[in-house]
């Protein structure tokens, strides 16, 4: 009997497995190369994306939010012309993980390479990067990345096989933006990053200057640096009114009618204020120095890219500061900036305490590794789930102000290993890795977690905290750098950033403000309910002060000039009407 009772569960489940392969739908797809775009052979990252609707191409609609689209990815070699590139079940995807997951019916298929040029590093690694083409590291934008036309296509339940997509067109290059009386455009050679890129590497900025800059040749000036994503020309400045014949465009992410209207009218407002009689006169600039990792490089010197930090502290800025008649003085420079922005002016004011003479960092990356978003990568085991005995609860990693969460740490990081393996994707993880990272055997960024898994490595995490947690440097580092730095490190975030970020500013504060020897004198102040990235400004929303950057911190630093500027500073010869 219980020979008969054996058999009759195996039979049932030799039975399951064969229905379950029955069932399974079987989807191949191949992807080639139109001879007529390439000739050469192509390294980098083979994307197909598939979209149940036709709003847009399937390239445009991949992220990590409830309602983007599929997306699956590979590396190819040498790719040639007419050489095919399998996508199976075996090939990796996000938000499903696998092909055979796909439910049958119609879909938008797209496929494109994201191209990636070999560099030979000045550490001796020979490493293949997706180079800036001048849109600042995005993907699907990209100039001379090749993609196909978007096709409908049909799954049933057996599946689809033997699709084949060709990659017939190509990005076009960016027009670059033009000098104007007010806004001037800089490029220009690093020798320090050349030197460590094996290549002609460049930075940039978009130069806004004063009133009455060609009127007064005897004024030298004071210094804004605004960091942040990489910016395609000088931000929320507009000469003239709004467009009468523009049609109003609603923001989801406001909640905002004619949002793209207010925007052209707060820029018109700045024009207006920066000609006001007794506005100061400043230069401002914004920078580009996208890496081949990322849209910005995050200011500082790193491992894995190599002396950012120093090439634009003493490259680029005395290069900006002797064009266009700057001061050139530490104490007449400043930082701010939002999200990465902020990091960056933190992290610049310290690493260069005697270059600056103050930040204001708003809604900053994490700045505690103690609470990297939602996790600690010094006690936690695992990014990507919570401890626990008995159930398995993943890690937020996106929330609204009511607390609503949209995506987790999982997520993300699934999302951006699809889109590049070895810190490639350009996505918000592998840059923080990309920066704060030693170098592996290979030349390519030591993983902080295993990226499919989520087990952290504390031996890199040591490595961060040493080189790149800003308070812990600063804890460590005080005797050295607190009267260096007293008054000049201001903060701001909102109590419900979307991306958790003030927890650690908590932490950073309850430093600051426990240590009286001496004390830090600067600020840090947190929005009620306000989401990323609130800035500072406790009258308006967070929609209107973003657009405010750049007059919002003005009498803070003029403020700070009266009260830190040395004996004999030029303090007038930029002050005229």
């Amino acid at each position: 009997m219980k020979k008969f009772a054996f058999y009759c569960l195996l039979v049932a489940y030799l039975t399951s497995c064969t229905s379950n392969q029955k069932d399974t739908p079987q989807i191949t797809i191949n992807v080639s190369l139109s001879e007529t775009l390439s000739s050469q052979k192509l390294d980098g990252r083979m994307l197909l994306m598939l979209s149940t609707n036709n709003d847009n191409e399937p390239r445009f609609q991949i992220g990590e939010g409830l309602n983007n689209q599929l997306i699956f990815g590979q590396n190819v070699d040498a790719l040639e012309a007419n050489q095919n590139v399998l996508f199976d079940e075996t090939i990796f995807g996000f938000p499903l993980s696998s092909l055979q997951d796909l439910k049958p019916g119609e879909y938008y298929i797209q496929a494109l390479l994201h191209v990636y040029e070999t560099f030979n590093l000045e550490t001796g690694h020979t490493v293949k990067l997706p180079m800036d083409n001048g849109e600042g590291q995005q993907w699907n934008r990209s100039p001379g990345n090749l993609y196909s036309t978007p096709q409908k296509i049909t799954i049933t339940s057996e599946g689809i096989k033997n699709v084949q997509i060709s990659l017939d067109k190509i990005i076009p290059e960016i027009e670059q933006p033009e000098d104007t009386e007010w806004i001037k455009h800089i490029k220009f050679k690093s020798e320090k990053l050349s030197k460590f890129w094996g290549r002609d590497m460049y930075l940039g900025a978009h130069v806004l200057l004063p009133k009455g800059f060609e009127d007064h040749p005897e004024a030298n000036y004071p210094l804004m640096i605004f960091h942040g994503h990489f910016p395609t020309d000088f931000g929320g400045f507009r000469t003239t009114p709004p467009d009468k014949e523009m049609k109003p465009e609603y923001s989801e992410r406001f909640d905002l009618d004619g949002y793209n209207i207010i925007q052209q009218q707060e820029a018109y407002d700045f024009y207006k204020r920066w000609n006001e009689p007794d506005f100061p006169r400043f230069i401002i600039i914004e920078i580009q120095h996208p890496t081949p990792y990322y849209d910005d490089s995050y200011a500082v010197n790193s491992a894995n890219q190599g002396p950012y930090g120093d090439a634009i502290t003493y490259e680029l800025i005395p290069h900006i500061e002797k064009e266009f008649r700057g001061i050139g003085k530490g104490w007449s420079r400043f930082l701010y900036g939002g999200s990465t922005g902020g990091w960056e002016a933190l992290a610049v004011q310290v690493k260069y305490p005697d270059e600056y003479n103050g930040c204001f960092a708003a809604c900053p990356d994490p700045i505690d590794f103690q609470a990297y978003c939602l996790t600690n990568i010094y006690e936690d085991i695992n990014a990507y789930y919570y401890e626990s005995e008995h159930k398995q609860l993943e890690v937020p990693a996106h929330r609204d102000y009511l607390g609503n969460i949209s995506s987790t740490v999982k997520e993300s990081n699934h999302l951006e290993l699809v889109l590049g393996d070895n810190s490639r994707s350009g996505g918000q993880w592998d840059i923080w890795e990309a920066t704060y990272s030693p170098q592996n055997n290979e030349g390519y960024p030591t993983r902080i977690w295993d990226k499919y898994t989520g087990e952290i490595n504390h031996e890199v995490a040591n490595f961060w905290k040493e080189n790149y947690d800003l308070k812990h440097i600063l804890e460590r580092d005080w005797d050295k750098l607190g009267e260096k730095l007293k008054g000049k490190i201001h903060i701001y975030c909102g109590d419900m950033d979307n991306y958790y970020l003030n927890n650690a500013v908590y932490l950073m504060e309850d430093f600051l403000e426990s240590t009286t020897d001496p004390y830090y004198d600067g600020e840090i102040e947190y929005g009620d309910r306000a989401e990323h990235c609130w800035n500072g400004d406790p009258e308006n929303p967070n929609a209107i002060s973003r657009l405010r950057y750049n007059s919002m911190y003005v009498p803070k630093i003029m403020k700070r000039i009266a009260q830190s500027a040395p004996k004999g500073a030029d303090l007038t010869s930029w002050r005229y009407k």
